[in-house]
């Protein structure tokens, strides 16, 4: 019998004629958690995908068990242990908990579907898991990071020997990443493969037992984890060595651009006061829930505000919507890219010249061609966004050449401030530098940048000045030379002390 429970050789897939893999080989053992590594575009999410029967492969040879298989749907691969945690969550926000994890496998008696026991099943399921959850809920009223629970306890719950997970970190709390490793090393113990896809290199040390290496669609090595360095595995996911991961530069700080003043919308923005200057980048600090998502979302007219002021170059601006904030120069690159920063069944064209309609066409409303295509020209060179052409659909882009694309569509507008939410979540490490590097030439042209991040490392590295916030509130705003990490925990975990010392009296 083979030591291998899945292995590929020389696995071929083309997408329009662009190769996403070309002569992959790769190979998973009972019982290890195996990661899979590479920059966006490299191939990783294409392989699993032919490996749990979502793609099908154009050449290549595919062992499960020893054993060579042919045609692998979907329902084939389930069949064969597998289960995939997708990077994108695959849930349906109307249906239950429960319904969601049986979908596709409902639970029956005489012929009408059993509620009652795939609720129960459920239950002892999220009992297991430790999640506080009701199996009743609906799912689009939960938050992204329980959706994403949920979209584990789905894989887990079909037994799987199998095991694949994309990214299954990039939305979650360190608390609930502290549950997974410990889920992950249960189920390596039991015998599950894990492949284990991830741009947040330092999560590897406390579960990866080997690495597979991908670039632009090619198999570059496989090693066993404590033989290899974390710079060695940047060096060859990206073909040189990134010698700084947070570029950041040193601008003396100019006049102020933009102010909030006693923001208030909702329970998890309260009193909200902030400033940008020229010349700097500000970064806001804090647990999942503590309302920085929420803050830039009121700032942009996306959720309504109670009360507040919001003042641009010193004059008062109204913004009752998105349409008021993009008019005024104030935008926001969102945190969930595809759902709420792309239309992904249009083109890449099309997603760069949708917010910019009001200087591309003429009196009569009519677009014009030239001035799209210069537009749409300009910022796939200057943000070096890969594609094979501008007009296949945005869906079609890796995760970091699709928050280019959102990006894009903004810095066309020459505005004033601009605000990131999670700009590089899911992003490998060297568009992460180019992002960085995006928001550094924002911030010499004396643009005002605001940006949220669960990454510490990334706020202490880029930003100028950070803001702390805690249970809808600002808790502390530090400088940079002031700010290390146990420090802005301190401030972003008051909400919770306060609740532990009040139990504790």
């Amino acid at each position: 019998m083979s030591e291998y429970v899945v292995e590929a050789k020389h696995v071929c897939k083309s997408f329009r004629g662009i190769k996403a893999l070309d002569d992959v080989y790769f190979n998973l053992k009972s019982g290890e958690v195996m990661a899979l590594l590479g920059e966006n575009g490299a191939g990783k999410s294409t392989l699993v995908k032919i490996l749990s029967g979502v793609y099908t492969r154009d050449a290549g040879e595919i062992y499960y068990y020893g054993k060579q298989v042919g045609h692998i749907d979907p329902q084939v691969a389930q069949e064969l242990g597998v289960a995939i945690i997708h990077q994108e969550l695959n849930l349906c926000p109307h249906l239950t908990v429960a319904e969601n994890i049986f979908l596709g496998r409902e639970l029956t008696s005489s012929g009408l579907l059993s509620d009652k026991e795939m609720n129960r099943q459920t239950a002892e399921l999220l009992e297991k898991m430790d999640l506080d959850l009701r199996p009743d809920t609906i799912v689009g009223d939960l938050s992204v990071s329980k959706q994403q629970m949920v979209e584990i306890a789905k894989a887990i719950s079909t037994n799987a020997r199998i095991l694949i997970m994309d990214e299954p970190t990039s939305a979650l709390t360190s608390k609930e990443i502290d549950f997974l490793f410990a889920t992950i090393n249960k189920l390596r113990n039991e015998g599950c493969g894990i492949i284990y896809i991830s741009h947040r290199l330092e999560e590897l040390k406390h579960i990866a037992d080997r690495v597979t290496i991908m670039r632009d669609g090619k198999y570059i090595l496989t090693s066993e984890f404590s033989d290899i360095s974390m710079d060695e595995i940047i060096a060859n996911m990206v073909g040189r060595e990134i010698k700084e991961k947070f570029p950041r530069i040193e601008l003396n700080r100019g006049k102020k651009i933009f102010e909030v003043k006693n923001l208030n919308a909702g329970r998890m923005v309260r009193d909200i006061n902030l400033e940008l200057y020229e010349g700097e980048i500000v970064g806001i600090a804090g647990l999942v829930g503590s309302g920085r998502t929420e803050t830039t979302r009121a700032i942009f007219g996306a959720d309504p505000k109670e009360s507040g002021e919001i003042i641009l170059d010193g004059k008062k601006v109204t913004i009752n919507n998105p349409r008021d904030a993009i008019n005024a120069g104030i935008v926001l690159v969102p945190e969930d890219r595809k759902k709420d920063g792309l239309c992904t069944r249009l083109s890449i064209s099309e997603n760069i010249s949708l917010p910019n309609l009001d200087f591309l066409c003429d009196k009569l409303g009519i677009l014009s061609s030239k001035k799209e295509e210069r537009l749409v020209n300009k910022a796939v060179e200057e943000l070096q966004i890969k594609l094979a052409d501008v007009q296949a659909d945005a869906a079609s882009l890796s995760g970091g050449n699709q928050q280019k694309i959102v990006v894009a569509k903004w810095l066309a507008r020459n505005s004033r401030v601009v605000m990131f939410d999670e700009p590089t979540r899911g992003i490998d490490v060297a568009v992460k530098v180019e992002i960085y590097n995006i928001m550094n030439d924002l911030k010499r042209q004396g643009i005002g940048v605001l940006f949220v991040s669960s990454e510490l490392p990334e706020i202490l590295g880029i930003s100028d000045r950070i803001i702390v916030m805690c249970d809808g509130r600002i808790t502390a705003e530090l400088d940079r030379n002031e700010a290390t990490q146990d420090i802005i925990l301190k401030y972003a975990t008051m909400f919770e002390n306060k609740i532990q010392s009040t139990k504790e009296a």
